[in-house]
């Protein structure tokens, strides 16, 4: 037996069950997997809630990092004893010990460890195809990140700053803006005390950015749109306020001609040579110190509601993880 989190039905934090759940061996490519350390992440509150769907009783969480136990028939790119880490379906990460499929994991350099591993798997992968697929970004161009002081966004300074990219980043405090400048943002912007596309348009001398990365949906949608150049590309990877609001086409044409997506991680690491390939990125991007991975608060596996609830108000910053 080992303990997990489990819900039965979609709700509030309070949904969240920490109970023993008995494992068998692993089938035919799975793996058992002894985790170390869980990450904490929106796309968690999603499946909680409700509003993306998943079939009920289920795990909740999609990354980790381990060390493998026992691997099923068919699997050869890990073994028993090997250090690794996921960030990707199925469910269930928020657990000491799970089966999960043996194709998800990467294997981790000596130099990352695992509590490392936890806290940068989803969202260091999140800013590597950001930055590197969905919006290329060029040294010398200035972009709009919300929630920089956030987990991806801290990863998200940094990046910007390696790349040599100028980036103006929104968040809901002074201390968080402290936090998001320390990291590398150059231009940091309070949306509580003032109005994100005017001070864009400041910083930009009227011309707008090229590109906007949005996480936060419903409250920034409009606004994130004004703040683009003309042929520019709005980037919806999350919706923490909300989903975005029902919109016409030819609102993306009466500011000029705009582009929009809304990507997902699971898409970009579908191929199994396309996440080999991200993680390796992300592994040398921390290893060369050029971005470091900010572990803020730390709740044991049985504190998850309260971890969520803490997420949810917003109380957290850079990389939450959850310690079976």
């Amino acid at each position: 037996m080992v303990k997990a989190i489990r819900m039965q039905r979609c709700g509030g934090p309070e949904v969240m069950e920490y109970v023993d759940v008995t494992l068998g061996a692993p089938g035919a490519g799975e793996v058992l997997l002894r985790q170390h350390a869980c990450g904490l992440n929106y796309i968690d509150v999603y499946f909680r809630n409700g509003q993306y769907p998943q079939t009920l009783p289920a795990g909740l969480g999609v990354e980790g990092a381990g060390v493998v136990e026992a691997v099923g028939a068919g699997v050869v790119h890990v073994k028993a004893g090997d250090r690794v880490a996921y960030a990707g379906h199925p469910n269930g990460a928020y657990a000491e010990a799970r089966i999960m499929p043996a194709d998800k994991l990467v294997r981790l350099p000596d130099s990352i460890g695992f509590e490392t591993a936890a806290a940068m798997m989803l969202q260091g992968l999140t800013v590597q195809y950001l930055f590197n697929r969905t919006y290329p970004l060029q040294g010398g161009e200035t972009i709009l990140f919300h929630a920089a002081a956030g987990g991806v966004g801290l990863i998200a300074c940094q990046w910007a700053r390696a790349l040599g990219v100028t980036m103006i980043g929104t968040v809901g405090s002074e201390e968080k803006a402290e936090l998001a400048r320390a990291h590398g943002c150059a231009h940091v912007i309070n949306y509580n005390t003032g109005n994100f596309v005017a001070r864009v348009k400041e910083i930009t001398e009227g011309k707008g950015v090229p590109v906007v990365y949005d996480s936060i949906g419903k409250d920034t949608f409009t606004g994130s749109l004004d703040c683009l150049a003309p042929l520019g590309m709005l980037v919806s990877f999350g919706s923490a306020s909300g989903p975005v609001p029902a919109f016409t086409l030819n609102e993306l044409a009466s500011r000029g001609s705009l582009f929009i997506t809304r990507p997902s991680l699971m898409t970009y690491t579908a191929q199994r040579a396309d996440l080999e390939q991200m993680a390796a990125h992300l592994f040398a991007m921390v290893e060369s110190g050029k971005v470091k991975i900010d572990i803020r608060q730390r709740y044991p596996l049985s504190q998850a509601a309260q971890a969520h609830r803490d997420l949810e108000a917003r109380k957290t910053t850079g990389s939450t993880l959850l310690l079976p």
